[in-house]
């Protein structure tokens, strides 16, 4: 692997402050998103992804104004989700600010809106958001169920499957994040990237239950091109980017 690998911090947005909870429940308050914005972009993160936790299932549209202040502060490429549904959302936050958009419930409901963005602005703007869980329902062969709705509402649908078919419908990566793993701190779902990787070529972010440095370079082995946390940054050192960096170099793999 000769790309470095890129290390994400996530702010999870609600009413315009940054949430972090465990399994997407339970939220708490970690600061203001613009203020961590800026600490990130100076702790010298790679990117930031901006996710507006409730826009899909309270109906609400992104917060453009926050996005639109987070994107004066940074000098970091930023990704958008939250509540976007078609190629006019993601129009409307290029132009506030946003370097790519991230999409999962809108691409569930009708998976032709990957087709229609990447067809007007290209498949480097868009990320497939993917919610994943564990189940044992007999026909969901990979064993991963995809949710929405902030992983409140399951769909019977494949992850894997989904993950090559919007691979296949032109999505530039993929955040894999595991709703099981999502803020335990217990470390990556490796077998979930490893399924994964084993079907898509685009980059993957791996997303969900990093606890502490030692867990992301398994991850990068399992498959990921990328990493994505937050408690660890949110509530941890303010060295923890750098940190992580040293983990990963220190695995062998190249980091900025």
């Amino acid at each position: 692997m000769s790309v470095a690998i890129r290390v994400i911090p996530c702010l999870d947005v609600d009413a315009g402050r940054v949430v972090k909870g465990v399994n997407f429940a339970g939220l708490r308050d970690a600061g203001d998103p613009v203020e961590l914005a800026r600490r990130y972009n100076d702790a010298g993160a790679d990117e930031l992804t901006f996710l507006d936790v409730t826009a899909s299932s309270s109906d609400r549209e992104t917060t453009y104004e926050v996005v639109r202040h987070t994107a004066e502060e940074v000098f970091i490429p930023l990704t958008v989700g939250g509540g976007v549904r078609t190629a006019e959302d993601v129009d409307r936050l290029l132009r506030n600010g946003a370097d790519k958009a991230s999409i999962n419930t809108a691409a569930v409901n009708r998976p032709e809106v990957i087709n229609e963005i990447t067809q007007r602005f290209g498949s480097q703007v868009l990320v497939l958001s993917l919610d994943a869980r564990r189940t044992d329902d007999p026909s969901i062969a990979s064993g991963y169920e995809v949710t929405t709705h902030g992983g409140r509402t399951g769909t019977g649908m494949c992850a894997v499957a989904w993950a090559k078919e919007a691979a296949e419908r032109g999505v530039g990566e993929i955040l894999l994040n595991s709703i099981d793993a999502d803020g335990t701190k217990d470390g990556f779902d490796l077998e979930m990237i490893r399924a994964v990787r084993a079907e898509v070529s685009v980059p993957l972010i791996a997303s969900g239950g990093a606890g502490k440095p030692e867990d992301f370079p398994p991850a990068i082995e399992a498959g990921a091109d990328a990493v994505l946390a937050a408690s660890i940054f949110h509530f941890g050192p303010k060295d923890m980017i750098a940190t992580v960096k040293q983990a990963i170099r220190e695995a062998g793999y190249p980091v900025r």
